[in-house]
Parts: structure tokens; C-alpha cells; sequence
């Protein structure tokens, strides 16, 4: 195994996750791809571990603080790592060292462009990313938020830990509609299938609806609402993770939309 960075050549595998074979993935567009393409110059890297017949079987993205979901200072942020798990596709890549490996090979670049600590977050339910699993690497946790926990492992005693920005604003109900508002970043294939699905299902309600849509790539726009990527359904947030089918999406809003008909007669 060895670890190499993304490069023109190699760079479509990570715009899908490593997973060419998932319908969900197509159904995410090209907003990661887009994403990657405005964050280069902000200072993005992304590396992949490589088994022994050349097959990228894992990946790592991380970006500097300033242009994540944290807050802090001379740090980066690993916004990602994902060893493929499927059969489907390439294969079943866990349980090989890739994730350790990476997450190492991540810390060694940090150090090297002088940032001050490496940034992590995990899940304490036993899905996706598990901060158990850090916690083994020698991560400690700094910030608590719901499910999710910030983590970190500094490199000099000047380091300041970095803290979760938090939710700000909320959105609104409006007149006579059902409003579905969405939060989209573009790192996540999993937020942006979900932010497809709901513009696609708000479109089955035609005049019964009002989209409303931030893209929060934008700074300023994610500065004002502490919101990175989310799904609101007349302003109650909607569970994304797992992201719910297109289905699920489309009977919130088809019952809100009934509800509202009733209060209207």
C-alpha cells in the first residue's frame, strides 16, 4: 500500500467517494467537483491510499480551519476519510490499515505546512465516521455538539483548540406555502444527494411550494446562518444522515402541503 495525492489523472474517483458503481452518487450532480474546483486556491488536499495492483481503495480530505465548519487558527480540518466498504465497485477496502494510514499521512502534511494541529470530527453512534475511532489515534475531544464531537491532536503547546460554529439563524415559515429551505456546501456527495432530492420533490407541488436555497461556500453566507449543509420543511430541520430517499423527502413536504390546504378551507 502506499498514500499519493489527487491529481488531473486520478481526481474523478474522488469527485464520486471511489464509488462509480452508485446511482446515489450520480444523483449528487457535480457539486463536489465544483466545490473542488473553487477550494484548490483555498488551500484543499486530498490524498489516496493505493493497494498493491494500483487501486485506490481509500481518501483523505482536509482544508485549513478558516474555510470549514470549525472555528480556529492554524489548523487543518480533516472534513473526510473514507475506506471503501462495498463489494459493489472496487471492493471491500477495510480492516487494511488505509484509514490509519491516511489519517498519519494527513498529520505529516499538516506539520510540514506549519499549521499547529490537526482537526477532526466523529459521529458517538456507531455509523460513518465514529469518534471512538479517533479517540484510538490519540484524538481528544474539545467540543461536543448533539451526536458529534470535535477533535484534535496539536503539534505545538501554542495551539488553540478549535470550537463548532454553531447554528445562528433559523429559517422562517412562510405565507399560503410550504417552504423547504436547503443548506448546500458541495464537499458532501451524501448533502448534495439530499439537496437534489428536495429540490426535485418540491417541484412535484408546483405553486405550493417556496425553495429556498443556500449555497455555503459562499463565507458570508455560511457566517450568518452557522449552517453548512441542512434541510429544513417549514422550518423543522429534517434528519439527513443517512440521507432519506427521494420518497421520504417528498411526503414531508406532500403532508405539510395537506396540512396546509386544511387551515386554508
Amino acid at each position: 500500500m502506499k498514500i499519493t495525492d489527487i491529481s488531473p489523472e486520478n481526481e474523478k474517483h474522488y469527485f464520486c467517494c471511489l464509488e462509480e458503481w452508485s446511482d446515489d452518487i450520480k444523483e449528487a450532480g457535480d457539486h463536489k467537483q465544483r466545490w473542488y474546483e473553487r477550494m484548490k486556491e483555498k488551500g484543499v488536499k486530498v490524498k489516496f491510499a493505493v493497494d498493491e495492483n494500483n487501486i485506490i481503495g481509500g481518501m483523505i480530505q482536509y482544508i485549513p480551519v478558516e474555510h470549514s465548519m470549525m472555528e480556529g487558527k492554524n489548523l487543518y480540518v480533516v472534513l473526510c476519510i473514507w475506506v471503501h466498504g462495498s463489494k459493489k465497485g472496487r471492493g471491500d477496502y477495510r480492516k487494511r490499515g488505509m484509514g490509519t494510514a491516511l489519517l498519519k499521512a494527513a498529520e505529516e502534511d499538516s506539520k510540514n505546512l506549519g499549521a499547529d494541529g490537526l482537526v477532526t470530527w466523529g459521529l458517538v453512534i456507531p455509523a460513518f465516521i465514529k469518534a471512538s475511532w479517533f479517540k484510538r489515534k490519540g484524538y481528544k475531544v474539545v467540543d461536543k455538539n448533539g451526536i458529534m464531537r470535535l477533535m484534535w491532536k496539536p503539534f505545538t503547546e501554542n495551539a488553540v483548540p478549535p470550537k463548532f460554529i454553531r447554528q445562528k439563524k433559523h429559517p422562517e415559515k412562510v405565507k399560503d406555502k410550504v417552504n423547504v429551505t436547503v443548506f448546500r456546501n458541495g464537499w458532501c456527495p451524501a448533502m448534495n444527494l439530499v439537496y437534489e432530492r428536495a429540490l426535485r420533490a418540491s417541484k412535484e407541488f408546483e405553486g405550493k411550494v417556496e425553495i429556498k436555497e443556500f449555497e455555503t461556500i459562499d463565507r458570508e453566507t455560511f457566517n450568518e446562518w452557522g449552517i453548512m449543509d441542512a434541510l429544513f420543511i417549514d422550518g423543522k430541520e429534517v434528519r439527513t444522515g443517512p440521507p432519506p430517499s427521494y420518497l421520504k423527502i417528498k411526503k414531508k413536504i406532500e403532508k405539510r402541503v395537506k396540512r396546509l390546504k386544511k387551515l386554508n378551507k
